[in-house]
């Protein structure tokens, strides 16, 4: 590996942990930056999904005041999330590269669209069920397919889950987020779990992309008080569409 994979893979991380600290949507940085790293597509998946984890599961520790009580209504819902990453995992890996390559384009696209539309679909989600929640039983099924796509690919995933938990608490945000964080860890560890139990994590890759992560998180911690959201909102933007077109390029024509 040259030096300027190893930068490259380096700087991503920095980027994306930066990027999840203020705003949320990393992988449409680290994603591509696994697949410029030489990576197939599902390697490249399997490995970026172990890079940028633990992201989630330190934003839900640092808002300790709003952890959920471990009560049945929780226990389902990391259930169905441990079960949907776990499935999508295996959906992944069931598929040739020739076919995941076909939606790649689609779904950093898919990704992108939430990220830029992520308050309108907050809002609506909000204001669509203000007052009349959904049944336990539509809830979980929500649920089980934002997972099994969090398990597949993961780009947006913060976004639906979000958009899913704000149906039943519209009026505690900060709550929301926790959840959210605290289910998406599951997805991700689930996905992990199978990821590494059938080898196809690619460790030197995923080890610098990791540390890159680690220092951006941590740098993101101090940006997210002086840098305006708006700006990093933006930039994955800008980045997601960008890399939308080129793999669209690449993949469809």
């Amino acid at each position: 590996m040259d030096w300027t994979i190893v930068t490259l893979l380096i700087a991503a991380g920095v980027a994306g942990g930066i990027i999840n600290a203020i705003a949320g949507g990393a992988t449409l940085i680290t994603f591509p930056a696994m697949l410029a790293a030489g990576l197939s597509p599902v390697l490249a998946n399997a490995s970026n999904a172990v890079a940028i984890s633990p992201g989630h599961l330190i934003a839900a520790l640092a808002d300790r005041d709003k952890l959920p009580p471990f009560n049945r209504r929780f226990a389902w819902s990391l259930t169905t999330a441990v079960l949907g990453g776990i499935g999508g995992a295996l959906l992944l890996l069931a598929l040739p590269d020739r076919l995941f390559v076909l939606p790649v384009p689609a779904l950093i696209g898919f990704a992108t669209l939430l990220f830029a539309f992520a308050p309108q679909i907050q809002a609506w989600a909000e204001h669509r069920w203000a007052g009349a929640a959904p049944s336990a039983t539509a809830e979980l099924a929500v649920l089980a397919g934002a997972s099994i796509y969090g398990g597949f690919f993961g780009a947006g995933l913060g976004i639906v889950l979000t958009a899913v938990l704000s149906i039943a608490e519209p009026n505690d945000i900060r709550k929301v987020k926790v959840l959210k964080n605290l289910l998406a860890t599951g997805v991700s560890v689930a996905a992990i779990v199978v990821f590494v139990g059938l080898g196809v994590v690619q460790w030197r890759e995923t080890m610098l992309m990791l540390l890159g992560a680690l220092v951006g998180g941590y740098a993101g911690g101090y940006l997210v008080r002086v840098l305006p959201a708006n700006v990093v909102r933006w930039a994955v933007i800008v980045a997601g569409t960008v890399m939308t077109a080129v793999y669209i390029r690449r993949y469809w024509f």
